[in-house]
Parts: structure tokens; sequence; C-alpha cells
């Protein structure tokens, strides 16, 4: 039986190699008697008496049990415990047994093993019957549990009924055997129970369920029920019971130590010396990598496979964990076997050398895997080297190089806005690196159009944009001061560039760049003028000699009728020698100096013609002022003679007040702009042009400066002013306000007739025509027309004879001998019908007068002319027509006129146009209706009698002129195409919402933003800060009183906070330390920079240290001790609140409080019901009260605790105060050391700083000369050494191969100059070898000389030379003699008394001046000179090659001189 179960169970014969082994199995019991016991056992406590059934026979059946003491052969033969059953026999061959006591049915016996065994199988032999019934049970966790083996009972149905007991299915099942029940035999019976019963087969004998089946660490044999002859049933007497019992004489429980096949043998568990021959000892010698008592568990750092019991053909063994040398310990993890496909499942432990990872093939957080290293080098792992502030997760970096996964070993991992290798540089674009910053850095939030592409966009610490150069700002989003337009040109901004006149100050908006422009001027920059409006020229302020007073009596003040207007005005004043005028002004704009200029004419035309200057400038400026009459006398006389000449004469044209620019605003002072503009005036000749006649055309330049000029003076543009009868429109030219004059109309505002001209009206003037024979002069009556006429000659331009006369120029009586009045111009008498008859009615011809057909007879109503004459040349009537008729017959109304008048009775009427059609155009009107249809002066409408939309004004009086409206104030619907409608009577236009200005060309007042589209808003000053409620028109600002800012001056102003009402204080925010001057204007905190704080941003931030402004960030650990600090600070401020709470009301706050209050109610209605004498109600509350009262005991003595630390608190503070106040504290004797030593750094604290900065100033004045000195030392060592003089202590120069100052060579010689040296030194060398060699080629030249002067060619050139000579001095004597002859006729044209006739008696003779020889004679002079020179060989060459030699020669010898 023990071979069987033996074989059940086999070790392989490859032993523990390639499949489970397992060791001997045995009798467990042997060596284990302290671990067997019984819960029964008789004679435990003495001796008892039993009795045996087989004995019945015999006399002595009756036995006594003793088990006080152990089995003894010889002395305690009697004794039955337990441990009797390990063996059959002593050793005198003698049964032993164990016994129970008496009677008793339900005993257990127990075996408890020190670790886990196989166990096969379990033999009993009894002494008595066999148990009725019994259950063997085993444990395998040390009897914390049991399960059940086997069940045995004589009547398995009812003794264990839930049991089945129809045999053994499967080797685990759990039955009923009645086999070893039965009562016989009663003795020596046995019970026999196998773990793996032979009639199941066992497919897998290694498989974990039966290696579990097997497993036991307790078994356990309870007998429950005693085999009985029955009379136990009828009689419980004790005798009866005293032969029912179990006894057993040999228990063998058949097993080996449990090692799941990973030992082929066993040792002694530690802990058990018992070394008892056959004894199976329990603690496995394991194999296959595996330990413990059972070969358990694998053993330490082979846990890369999961434990398994071994099989017959795999060991299962247990592999080494691969942790590359950087770990002993490691464990098994199912989860990464599974993840790994049942590869590996080991996972180091503590692993070392910063490694970490499942075989420690990964380095830590903030280490990297060194790829030039081996994985199991102990040095493979680096530490990171990144900025924790700038890297995530504290300063990580890549553990190991992965291109897939775009890995590379160390490198750090960067926040979103930071990079560099360590993580410690703001990306570009970002600034203010922070650890609190979950991206690193903040975005600079620059304006990209005003930072500087080039490089980082701002200051990577303090976030300072890098503006361009006209941008500022912290975030370069504003232009500076007299700069707009923000955008992405190179400079950023551009320049206001206001018209330094035209507008207020050089400021504009910074959206639009619009300047503050002064009145009528328009455009950004204030440079254009507004329509209808003009910028006054340099010489505005002319008055005419003609409108003078003064002239000498007899003297004609009309303009000179031989002479051309060359200046300005109708004429000139002819003004007598030793005469003089007097000019008054009055209309001064600008008080400043002006230059006083006569414009006049020489009365000789030829002189007219030639003179260059025709103005006189006094010697010095005359300051003039606004609102004051001045008068001006001028007396004109002859320079140098004593006597005045009668018929000498000077004509006049005006004076004019030349402003004195240079002391105006912008052409003052020595700035660059000034001096510019003071240099464009010159450059471009502007007040030049204003000198000459014809005037030239202004530069562009001059244009743009005279119009500032005039807007400083004026405060703005001039009205044009047209005269709308004399101009064309209502503009005039932009500088000097000419308007623009209809046909001989003249004057700036186009309002008189030009000189010759006449009959000034709609249509311009006409020309005078006066006849030069028969009128004085061209000039006739500005009005009439009407010449001035000679005797004898009439009519409007002196061109007839008068009445009765002919023959004109030379007229002569009509001689008609009394029949005709008047003659032709040919004397020929002239007979003349009355009005409406034609004919000849001359005496003697035969023609009488016939009425005129014109259509019809004088008599009717159909006659529309008033006389008539007869056409020879046609054979035609030809009609004079009345007025508004027209045609040969009068039968068509004239231009200008409707009707019907070649119908009888029918008339011309004239069209009813307002006078603004063209009466000469037969379109002008309907000829039948009368509609006007050609309306011209701007007008419109059916008869013309209002102005063109766009234009305004009284079209009766055809001065209709064009609207002047600015866009940017009118409204845009009176708006189009750049042209805005206005009122066509009085020119106003719409302007939008609080605009105002009859051209909608300002703010209404107290308003401003001008140019928007809803129109100006109200300033809304501040009537008590300001100087009024008006304010810019552009920018809104308040004209504020002193120390009041803002818009509306209702805040300090600038740099100030506070409240303007009671003080404004400055704000003093440190530069290096804010982020703007302007602090807050309420608080005036100053908004500081990272790692700044304080109220003026000068102190080092919480988390920063250092001295300000060198603040550095403090340890990121600072952090956590800080939030730290900051709960605890918040606690305490809780308690002392609490503490003050309870110090003033006596009870604790809070819910404590509140309780109080409840128990306060509730003894109250205790009083109350007591009162009442209510009993039974009185018993209720108690009952429910005494929780809370036991309560009340927690917050009482809460309440003594708070007092007690209250007390304790007090006494602190008086040791404290002892120790900080009075005369003997430590605090009151440090403040007295303090002021001692305030005093005596007080007393010398002057003294010291004055001698400190003394030594100071003594030290920088030494060290400035010294570095100057040095400098010069240096400057000096190269231009004449060629290197520097950075000697050594020995005196050595390594660095200068030319030597210098101070440099010696080994021997201690001076070093200075050589070959390859740039110095004076090396220079005169090299100059001085240059100087021989120039000298040896003079030589050789000269010896050449010679040679060529002992040829032909020296006398053939000294001929030519002569010649040559020759003819240069006659040229030289010719040359003076024409200059002086010039000379003289210059003077002579001078001279005062020169006549015409003189003057052109000379010019002929100039004219006449011929050369003494002809043209052609001289070519062949100069052909023979050129001839000659020809003939010379290769004397250019050699002179030329002379020349350069001698000229290196004379620098090289300058340079000499000057190393010299």
């Amino acid at each position: 039986m023990l071979l069987v179960a033996r074989h059940a169970l086999p070790s392989g014969p490859h032993g523990c190699t390639e499949g489970s082994c397992y060791p001997a199995t045995g009798n467990l019991l042997i060596g284990r008697a302290v671990n067997l016991s019984a819960t029964s056992t008789c004679g435990l406590n003495g001796p008892e008496q039993y009795c045996i059934v087989s004995h019945l026979q015999e006399s002595d059946k009756c036995f006594e049990c003793n088990s006080r003491h152990r089995y003894d052969p010889y002395h305690h033969k009697n004794s039955h415990r337990i441990e009797n059953v390990i063996y059959l026999m002593d050793r005198n061959e003698d049964n032993t047994w164990w016994q129970s006591v008496n009677g008793q049915e339900n005993v257990s016996i127990r075996l408890n093993l020190e670790a886990e065994f196989h166990f096969t199988h379990l033999i009993m032999k009894f002494k008595t019957f066999r148990p009725a019934a019994m259950i063997i049970e085993r444990s395998a966790d040390f009897g914390r549990t049991w399960r059940p083996y086997r069940y045995f009972a004589s009547n398995c149905t009812k003794t264990f009924p839930g049991i089945p007991a129809n045999g053994l299915h499967h080797i685990n099942d759990i039955i009923c055997d009645e086999r070893y029940s039965d009562i016989e035999p009663s003795t020596h019976g046995e019970v026999i129970y196998k773990v793996l019963d032979p009639a199941i087969h066992v497919k897998d004998p290694y498989s974990l369920d039966i290696q579990e089946l097997l497993r036991i660490t307790n078994l356990r044999i309870n007998f429950t029920k005693l085999n009985t002859l029955g009379d136990d049933l009828l009689d419980r007497r004790f005798d009866v019971l005293q032969k029912y019992y179990y006894a057993i004489y040999e228990l063998v429980v058949r097993g080996s130590c449990f090692c799941y096949g990973h030992a082929s043998e066993c040792a002694p568990v530690p802990g058990v010396d018992i070394r008892e021959n056959g004894m199976i000892h329990g603690r496995c010698v394991c194999k296959h990598n595996t330990e413990g008592l059972n070969c358990e568990r694998c053993r330490d750092f082979h846990n890369d496979l999961p434990w398994r019991p071994a099989e017959a053909e795999n060991p299962h063994t247990c592999r080494e964990c691969n942790c590359n040398g950087h770990s002993s310990q490691c464990h098994f993890d199912m989860a990464v076997y599974f993840a790994t496909a049942n590869i590996s499942g080991g996972v180091c432990d503590d692993c070392l050398h910063n490694t970490m990872g499942r075989n420690c093939e990964m380095c830590k957080p903030f280490y990297y895997q060194d790829p030039i290293r081996d994985t199991r080098d102990p040095r493979v792992c680096v530490a990171c080297d990144c900025d924790p502030v700038g890297s995530l997760e504290g300063g990580v970096c890549d553990s190991h190089t992965d291109p897939d996964m775009g890995m590379i070993a160390g490198q750090c991992r960067c926040k979103a806005n930071v990079k560099g290798t360590r993580c410690d540089d703001c990306k570009e674009g970002y600034y203010g690196l922070s650890q609190n910053d979950p991206l690193g850095c903040q975005p600079c939030n620059c304006d990209p159009r005003g930072i500087i592409m080039i490089g980082t966009p701002c200051d990577q610490i303090s976030g300072d944009c890098s503006c361009k150069r006209y941008v500022t700002g912290r975030y370069c989003n504003q232009c500076l001061p007299e700069y707009w337009g923000l955008s992405n040109d190179l400079a950023g901004c551009r320049p206001c560039d206001c018209d330094f006149g035209g507008a207020f100050n050089n400021r504009c908006m910074m959206e639009n760049g619009q300047c503050d422009c002064r009145r009528h001027l328009i455009g950004r920059q204030c440079s254009e003028v507004q329509p209808g409006y003009f910028c006054a020229p340099l010489d505005y302020y002319k008055y005419e000699a003609e409108d003078a007073t003064g002239h000498s009596p007899g003297d004609s003040a009309l303009p000179v009728s031989t002479h051309m207007v060359s200046w300005t005005g109708p004429g000139f004043a002819r003004v007598k020698d030793g005469a003089g005028l007097v000019f008054t002004i009055d209309n001064i704009p600008y008080a400043m100096e002006y230059d006083i200029m006569i414009r006049y004419e020489p009365e000789v035309s030829f002189l007219y013609v030639l003179c260059f200057s025709r103005y006189i400038q006094m010697p010095r400026p005359f300051c003039f002022e606004p609102s004051n009459r001045y008068v001006v006398a001028i007396r004109f006389q002859r320079h140098g003679v004593l006597h005045r000449h009668l018929t000498a004469f000077i004509l006049i044209d005006s004076l004019v007040l030349i402003p004195k620019y240079t002391e105006l605003p912008g052409f003052q002072g020595n700035e660059p702009e000034a001096e510019q503009r003071r240099e464009e005036m010159i450059r471009y000749m502007c007040l030049d042009s204003f000198m000459m006649t014809p005037m030239p055309a202004l530069a562009e330049m001059c244009s743009k400066l005279i119009c500032s000029i005039s807007s400083i003076i004026h405060d703005g543009a001039l009205s044009c002013q047209c005269d709308p009868q004399g101009s064309l429109s209502g503009e005039c030219d932009r500088v000097g306000g000419q308007c623009h004059c209809k046909s001989n109309v003249m004057g700036r505002r186009c309002d008189q007739c030009a000189p010759g001209t006449y009959g000034f009206g709609v249509n311009g003037c006409t020309a005078c025509d006066c006849h030069s024979e028969g009128s004085v002069s061209h000039q006739c009556d500005p009005v009439t027309g009407q010449c001035q006429c000679r005797q004898g000659s009439t009519g409007r331009q002196c061109s007839d004879c008068q009445l009765g006369q002919w023959g004109f120029p030379n007229c002569s009586p009509c001689q008609c001998n009394g029949h005709a009045d008047i003659c032709d111009p040919r004397s020929l008498c002239v007979g003349i019908c009355v009005d409406g008859f034609f004919g000849n009615p001359v005496l003697g011809l035969g023609e009488h007068c016939r009425p005129c057909p014109c259509p019809g007879n004088p008599d009717s109503d159909h006659f529309n002319g008033h006389s008539c004459q007869a056409d020879l040349s046609s054979n035609q009537i030809i009609c004079n027509c009345r007025e508004g008729y027209t045609g040969p017959r009068c039968d068509r109304c004239a231009p200008g006129y409707y009707g019907n008048p070649e119908q009888p009775g029918g008339q011309c009427l004239p069209c009813e146009c307002s006078g603004n059609i063209n009466a000469q155009d037969p379109e002008s009107c309907d000829p039948r209706t009368g509609q006007c249809l050609k309306c011209l002066y701007y007008t419109d409408g059916p008869s013309c009698a209002h102005c063109q939309h766009g234009y305004y004004g009284n079209a009766l009086a055809h001065d209709c002129r064009r609207c002047t409206c600015v866009t940017a104030g009118t409204l845009q619907s009176a708006c189009s195409d750049g042209q805005c409608h206005c009122d066509r009577q009085t020119g106003a236009c719409p302007c939008r919402e609080n605009v105002a200005g009859h051209n909608c060309d300002q703010c209404a007042p107290n308003h401003w933003n001008y140019g928007q589209d809803r129109g100006c808003e109200p300033c809304h000053c501040d009537p008590q800060h300001t100087m009024g409620t008006h304010c810019n028109m552009f920018t809104g600002q308040c004209h504020c009183h002193s120390g009041f800012g803002g818009r509306q001056c209702t805040e300090c102003e600038q740099f100030h906070w506070g409240d303007p009402q009671v003080q404004c204080q400055e704000c003093n925010c440190h530069p290096l330390g804010s982020e703007m001057v302007q602090c807050d204007r309420e608080t005036g905190a100053c908004e500081c920079r990272e790692g700044a704080a304080g109220k003026r941003c000068d102190e080092c931030a919480r988390g920063f240290t250092g001295v300000f402004p060198k603040c550095v960030q403090c340890h990121p650990c600072f952090q956590l001790w800080d939030d730290a600090v900051c709960q605890i600070k918040r606690d305490l401020d809780h308690i002392q609140y609490t503490v003050q709470k309870i110090l003033e009301s006596g009870v604790p706050t809070g819910d404590g409080d509140t309780r109080i209050k409840e128990l306060e109610k509730k003894l109250k209605q205790v009083q109350d019901l007591i009162s009442a004498e209510d009993s039974d109600r009185i018993h209720q509350l108690i009952g429910q009260s005494i929780d809370d009262l036991s309560c009340s005991r927690c917050l009482t003595d809460q309440f003594e605790k708070v007092k007690k630390n209250y007390r304790l608190s007090l006494e602190a503070e008086e040791k404290c105060n002892l120790t900080v106040s009075g005369p003997l504290s430590p605090v009151g004797q440090s403040k007295e050391t303090r002021n001692r030593t305030e005093v005596l750094l007080n007393d010398s604290r002057d003294k010291f700083l004055r001698a400190v900065a003394v030594q100071n100033k003594t030290l920088d004045e030494l060290q400035q000369r010294a570095h100057d000195l040095d400098k010069k030392v240096h400057h000096l060592s190269h231009k004449v050494c060629g290197g520097h003089s950075n000697a050594s202590s020995n005196g050595s120069c390594p660095n200068s191969q030319c030597g210098g100052a101070g440099c010696r060579d080994d021997q201690g010689s001076r070093v200075c100059g050589g070959e390859g040296c740039n110095g004076t030194v090396s220079s005169s060398l090299a100059a001085l070898n240059h100087a021989k060699n120039v000298t040896d080629s003079l030589k050789a030249a000269n010896e050449e000389l010679h040679s060529v002067a002992r040829k032909d060619a020296k006398n053939q050139a000294m001929k030519t030379l002569e010649k040559a000579q020759k003819k240069k001095d006659d040229f030289a004597n010719n040359n003076k003699k024409l200059k002086d002859f010039i000379k003289k006729i210059k003077d002579f044209l001078s001279e005062e008394g020169a006549d015409p006739e003189s003057i052109e008696k000379v010019a002929l003779q100039v004219l006449s001046i011929t050369l003494p020889i002809n043209r052609t004679t001289l070519d062949k002079m100069i052909m023979q000179i050129k001839d000659s020179f020809s003939n010379l060989t290769n004397i250019e060459g050699i002179v030329n090659q002379t020349s350069q030699h001698i000229s290196k020669a004379k620098e090289l010898l300058r340079k000499a001189n000057d190393a010299k």
C-alpha cells in the first residue's frame, strides 16, 4: 500500500532538471508528537476505570487508565495519551494505544504541521470497536478554515443525510463511506483513507487541482458516534458506559513535505529541533530557483515568470529578473506578464543609479540615458540640466532617444512658451519666465506694426516691447508725440509734419495724422487752403503810389500812358525830382519788423528794358504793430546833386512792407528745421522772386513756406473776396489770392478794369480803342469809355471829324451849298431821309424817299425797324431793326428775345432770364416761348433766377459762388463726388450735429472730435478746474488750471494721483520697477513689474531676494513654505479674532453661543413650569434636556480652557513687554545705542562725504587723464611704429610684431616699425629708399633730355614756343582792351544824364566792331601750331613721365618731413 502511494507521485528519472521532482513520503506523525492532540484522553486528571467487551469470559475485565504522565513501559504503562498511536508497540514489543474517556462520543484527533505537506493516505488500527461515524477533515491555512475529506458511517443516510453515499465519481468528490464503520471486528479493526482513490483515473497527477487536494497544514479526525451493543440505549449507568470508548493502537498519516514539485528532499523547518529517525521534515530544499518552506514562491530576484508548481515535463523554473545591474530586488506583476504575451512579468524594485522601469531600463524623471554608455553602466543616467522654472513637470527631460516619438535623450521638455536647451529662455514673442505660469512665459502682446522685427519683440524679463524708432508704449502700440499712423513701415510711425504755420503745433491725431489747423486751413498737415481762401504773399501789404497823397502840384496821379505796367496796380505815380509821397498804413496784422521797399520804374524807356533792379529797400526794418495807424512820408531826390531838375521824373509804383520772416516761429533758433527753412528761402529765391518784374513762378517749396508765413501772421488763411462781376468764380490762387478775372479785368479781387479798358460789368471790360491821332492817350473814361479827344476830333474813340466836317484826321468843312448839313468822309454831301424811309434825296439825283419794308410800312402795326438803307451790292433793302428784332426785314426775334414778329401785331419781348444769359447767343433762350436754356454765372431755373446746386449768392446780381463746405463737417447726405450743397441764398452749409461755422469747418463752442460721422461731442470740461468750457477741437483736451489733468481736467495732472478736490501728490514710480510712470490716480499705487513691490515699486517683491533693483527670484521651495506660513497666519488671525470676541462677550462665539442661548431658553421654560406646579411636564422636559446639559459641560470645559490659555497669553505678553519696553530692556538699550550712533554719524557724515567726494573727483580726474594719456600713447605708437604699446611686465609685446611704446626685444633694444608695418618709421625708410630710386630715375631722364636737346627738334620747339608766347601776349592785350571798352559802356549807361539817342548811337558802334582777321585765317593759324607740335618726337611723353617722377619725389619728400 505504501508502494502504491509513493508510485502515485514519483520523481522523474531526470531528477529536478527537466521536470517536477518530489521528496520521499513517510509517516508524518514521526517526530511530531507535540503536534498531535486529542480532545478526550482517559486518565488525564487521575486514574479512571474502563472495561473491555472481549474479555467477558475472563474475570479481569476492567482496567485502570492513568494518563497523567507520559507513557513509560516501566513506570507508566497505563498511560494512554495520543502520542502512543505513532508507533504500534513500544521497544518491548508491547502494544500501546490512545484511549478516550468512557462514553464520550464527540472526540477529535488533530495533527498540526509546521508547514505544508503532501497528504497521501491515512491508516487507523483500533483497539476497540471502530467508530459508528466519523469525519476526516483538512486545513491548508494552518487551521483557519477546514474542509472535509471523507465521511464514514455505518448508516450514511441516517447519520449524514446531506452527504452522498453512492460511490465516488470524481477524485475530489466528498462522499460518505460505510465500509469502515461496522461493529465487527471488535478489535484490530482498520480504517483506510486514500486521498487519490485508485479506482478513479487521474489524468494529470501534477495538476493544480490534485496538488491542492493533497496539500494540508492540519489534519483532523472527528469521531461522532460510538459503536455499541445497544445496552447504552437502555441504561446510561457508568458501569455500562465503561466499555464504550475510542481506542487506537496505531495511526499512520502518510505523506511528504509539500514542495509543488520543486524539491526532491526536505530539511527541518527552522525552529524545529526534533531530529527523529524516519521523520518527514517540512522545509523543502528547493530547486528551480524557488524558495520558501514549500517552495511556494520564487527566489528573490527570480520573479520574471509567475511561480507555478512544477509539472512532469515542465519544471516552471523561476527566471531571474533582468534589472540591467541596477537592482537586486524585483517582484512579479501579472498585468505586466499578460501585457508581454506571457513572456516576462518581472518588475524590478528599488532601482539604483537613478534608473526606473520594469527592468530598470529607463532613467528616473529628471535624468536621461547617456547614449554612449551601456544600459548596465552605473553612470548611464545623467541628471537633466533643465531649468525647473521653464520646464514641464519641474524640469523633466527626455529620458532616452526615440526618433518615432520625437525624443532626444537629455532634451528638456519646455513649457509652451519657453525655449532653449535648458528651457531657460522665453520664446520670441514672450517674456517673464515664471514657475507659476503653466505656459512658462506670457505673450508680449506687442503690436506687430510697432516692433523691430529683428530679434525678440520684447524684453524677456520686463516684457517691454522693442519699439521702432518713432513708436512708444509698453506694447509699442502708440506713436511718439508728433508722429502718427502706426504701420509696418521701417520707422513704425510717420512724422506728423504739421505745417509749422498752418497748424498750431506739430502734434497730430495718432489715428489719421490730422493736425490742429488754424482758421481756413485744411488737409492733414494743415498745408492746404480752404476753397475761397488764400495765403498772403510776402508783398501782400503793398500800397499803390497812385492812391498816395502829397503829389507835387500839376502832376497827374493817373497811370503813365507811355509805359507798360510792370509792377502792380493800374500804373505809376509820376513824381518830380524833390517831390514826395505820403502813404497811410493802418492794416498791420502781426507785430513784427517789416522791410520797407519802394518799387519804381525809370521814365526812360531804354533804361526800362536794361535796368535789372527797379526797387529800393530801406537800410533797416521798422517795427509795425496792429491796431495802429502809420503815415509814411517819402521824398524823392536825385542822388549827389544839390539842385532840383525840373524835367527829371521817376515813376513810383508802390510802397511794400516785406515781413522779416526770420523773426517768426519756425525760422528762429538754431534747430535744424529752422536752419533748413532759412536755407530753403534763400536757395529757392523765395524773397528775391518778389523783387523781380515780371515776377517769376514761385517754386513749390516757396509756395509752401510762404503759406506757412502767412498762416502765422494772419492766424489762418485770408478770404478771396473775388468780385462776382469781374471774376470767373469765387476761388482764387492759393498763394497771392489772385482771383481769376474776366477779360480786361484786373486787380487781385478782379474789381477794376485794366488800363485801356472800360465798362466794368458782367462781361468784363471793353478795350478803349482810342484813336492814336484823335485822342490824347490810350486811356478812356472807365465807365463810358469816352476817350480824351484832341481838338477837332470827336466820337467815343476820337476817330471822327466833328459834325459838318470830313477827311479825318485832317478835317475840313463840308461843301453842300445848303442842301445838306453833313457829308461823308469823302466830302460827298448826304441828303437824309427821315426814319422809316430810305432813298437819296440829294439834289439832282431824282431819287425820293420811300417807306422801309421792315417788314410792314412805318405807319402799320407790323413795322419792327426804325430805319433802313439800300445795299447797292446786293440790291437789297437792309432794315435797321428795333431792339429785340433781327433779320433783313426785322421779321425774327433777336437773341435774348422771343415772340411772333412775323405776324401783324406780333412783337418780340425780352427773355425773362434775370440777365443771366448771353444775349448774343441765339440758343440762350427759346425764340418762341422765351424759356431760358443756357443760364450763365452758375445760375439755374426756368428764369435763371437762383444759383445752381453747389453754389450760393444773388443770382440776379450775377453773384453765384461755389459752396465752400468742408466735407468732414457737412452732412453726408448733402455731399457727393467731393462737392457739398449749401443754402442757395446765404451759402450756409448743412452741418453735422454740434458742428458750426459758415462752412462747417469747426466744432460748435464747447465741443470736440471734429470729423466724426456723428458730429462733434461735448467737451464736458470741469467748470472749476478749467480756464473755460472750450476744448481742443480734435483731441478734446480741456485747458486745465495748474495742478489738474485728464481730458476733462477732472483728475490730477499727469504723473500725479489723489483727489483733485483735496490734494494731488506726485507718483514717484521707480523707473526700473514700474511698468509705467503714471500710477493709479485714486490710490497712488504704481503698477509694478515682476519682482518689484511697494507703493512706488522700489522694493523686491515677496518671493524675490537681493537689493532692489537687482531682485532675484527665490528657490521654488519658497512657494511651498510661503503657502504654509500664510495658512498659519490666517489661523492665528482667526484665533485672535475668536479670543477677542470671547473677551468682549464672555462667551464663545459661533455654535457655542447659539447653544448657550438655547439652554437659557429651556431653563426659562423649567422655571415657568415649576412656578405652574405642572410636575408631569417638568419631568418630561428634564428628561429631554439631560443630553443638552451634558453637552453644556463640554462647552464649559472648553470655555475654561480658553480662559486658561488667555491667562497664559497675558503672562507671555507681560514677559514680552518687559523685554521690549523700558529703559533697561534690550530693545531700550539698543534704541539708546542707536541714537548715540546716529548722532556720531551725523556729526562726521558731512565731513566724511565731502572728503569722499573730493577724493572721488580727484580719482576720476586722474583716471581720465591716465586714460587719455594711454589713448594718446596708443595712437602715437600706432602712427609711429604701426603697432600698439601693450607691453608686458618684461617689456615684450607678443601681440604686436611692429612693436610700440615700451616694447623691447630679447637683447633689450627698443622695437618700433619693421617690414609690413604702416607706421611713420617704416614709411620714412620706404620713402628714403623710394627717393633714392627716383633720384636715379631723374638722372637717367635728365640724360635723355640732354640727348633730345641736341637734336633739331629743340630749335623747332623754341621757335614755336616763342610764336605761341607772342600770340598769347597779343590775345591778353586785346582782351584787356575789350574789358576796358565794356566797362566804359556800362559806366555810360549808368549815368543819369544819358539820353536815348546817345545810347542808340553807342549801341550801333558796338555792333559795327569786327575782328581784325576772319575765321578762316584764324583756323589756318591754329593748324600751323598743331603741325609744329606734331613734328616734335616723343617730347610730350618724356615731359609727362618727368612730371610724374617729380610729383612722386615731392610727395615722398613731404612724408619724410612729416616723419621727422
